[in-house]
Order: C-alpha cells, then sequence, then structure tokens
C-alpha cells in the first residue's frame, strides 16, 4: 500500500464511490432531447436549453451558500436549476419543468453506478480493519435509494445523510458525529470526497487529514484557498 492507513476513513459518496456528475450531463442531455418538441414549442431549442441548464448548474453549484443548501435536498437543487434555466431562456412553463425533472430524476437514480473498482477497495479496507464511515450531502430519499442500490450498508460503520441530520458538508457537526460514532479521533481519520470545500476543508477544520478525489483529473484550480493533504483520481489508490 502506498501510504500506511489509518483507523478510520470517512468517505463522500456521490462522485466519490458512485459515479454521478458525469451520469447527470448525460441525463439532462437526454431529458432535453425527449421533451425537444414541448421545448421548441416554446420557442427554445433543446440544446439551448441544455446549454442553459449546464451554465446554471455551474453558477448554483459555485455559491458556498448555495452549494449548502442544495446539499440538503438535491431534488429541489434540480428543479430550482431548471426553473432559473428556464427564466434565462423567457420561458414559463412550471408545470413542464416539473415534469421534465421528475423524468430527470427517475433516469438519473437508474444510470448511477459505483465506480470501477470502488466496492471491492471498500471491502478491502474492512478487511483490514478500517473503520469505514460514509457522510453525504442529500435529501434521505433519494440518497438512502442510492446507499441500498449500490449494496453500501454492509460496508459501513456509520452511514449520515445531510437531509436526514439537518446540516450538511462542510458543517463540522456532521464530521463530529461521524467520528463519533467511529470512536475516533480526528487525527486517526481520513475523509476521502470530491468537493474541495465541503469534503477537503470541512474535514481538515476539525483536524481530520483530508484526501481529494479528482476524479475528473483536472488538478488542483490555481486559485483555490483549499490544499488537500493528499490527491488521487480514484479511491482504488487507497490500497494500491
Amino acid at each position: 500500500m502506498t501510504e500506511q492507513l489509518p483507523p478510520a476513513i470517512i468517505f463522500d459518496m456521490d462522485d466519490t464511490i458512485l459515479s454521478d456528475d458525469a451520469v447527470s450531463d448525460r441525463c439532462w442531455e437526454q431529458v432535453c432531447q425527449e421533451f425537444a418538441d414541448q421545448i421548441s414549442g416554446l420557442n427554445v431549442s433543446a440544446d439551448a436549453l441544455l446549454t442553459e441548464i449546464r451554465q446554471v448548474r455551474r453558477w448554483f453549484w459555485d455559491d458556498p451558500a448555495r452549494s449548502h443548501r442544495g446539499g440538503l435536498d438535491l431534488a429541489a437543487a434540480r428543479r430550482e436549476i431548471l426553473t432559473l434555466a428556464f427564466d434565462n431562456l423567457d420561458v414559463r412553463a412550471p408545470e413542464l419543468a416539473q415534469e421534465i425533472v421528475d423524468v430527470y430524476l427517475k433516469l438519473k437514480s437508474d444510470m448511477v453506478q459505483p465506480f470501477p473498482g470502488a466496492l471491492d477497495t471498500l471491502v478491502s479496507l474492512g478487511r483490514s480493519g478500517v473503520k469505514l464511515g460514509l457522510i453525504s450531502n442529500g435529501n434521505a430519499a433519494e440518497q438512502r435509494a442510492k446507499v441500498r442500490r449500490a449494496g453500501l450498508e454492509p460496508l459501513f460503520e456509520s452511514i449520515l445523510i445531510g437531509g436526514e441530520f439537518g446540516v450538511a458538508k462542510p458543517d463540522p457537526r456532521v464530521f463530529l458525529h461521524t467520528l463519533g460514532k467511529l470512536d475516533v479521533e480526528g487525527a486517526d481519520a481520513w475523509m476521502v470526497g470530491d468537493n474541495l470545500v465541503n469534503d477537503v476543508e470541512g474535514a481538515q477544520a476539525v483536524g481530520i487529514y483530508g484526501i481529494w478525489v479528482d476524479w475528473r483529473g483536472a488538478g488542483l484550480p490555481d486559485d483555490s484557498r483549499v490544499k488537500p493533504d493528499r490527491i488521487i483520481r480514484s479511491i482504488v489508490e487507497l490500497v494500491n
């Protein structure tokens, strides 16, 4: 192994264990095409709507306050993103917006899968005696369904969903609660996640070693105020 493992490792779920964001973009593209005829009836092309959705998504999640709010209810965040995209295109069609989001959520639910080797890595860590925790932002129903479908429940000693707990990452309470459940101190744990602010900075604030999963391979942004303790492309690197 490349580095001595700690007594406990806490993981983010989306885009750390499960491939989520890449799937999200494909799902938006697919639903825009599925609703192309209805969208064109509003004098907007499916391609124009997709472009606007992508721009609004970046704007929405780049703001820490919006990101924290959206992290408590991801389905509501997606409804807001699509509504804002419609507004920016001067489209007023709330019923169609709701229908599109419902189809998007169902499609995305069916498409999200673990990254290659992710589940085997978690099993290997558990067998090595490492205590495993999971912290995921989002609403309870959506995130718990992902946990069940991926078969994650037996692999973790603690699973915390932000929408259930009442606060989301990077709030220190979610990390401290999980440390308590795992019966370890911050200095004896790693936090592994793809979000520099929510996962890495949030964990480092309570003394946890922060590992950033750069699954896109884009590298640390030049203007990043967050400095991860370690950068990996996949959680498989933790055991290889």
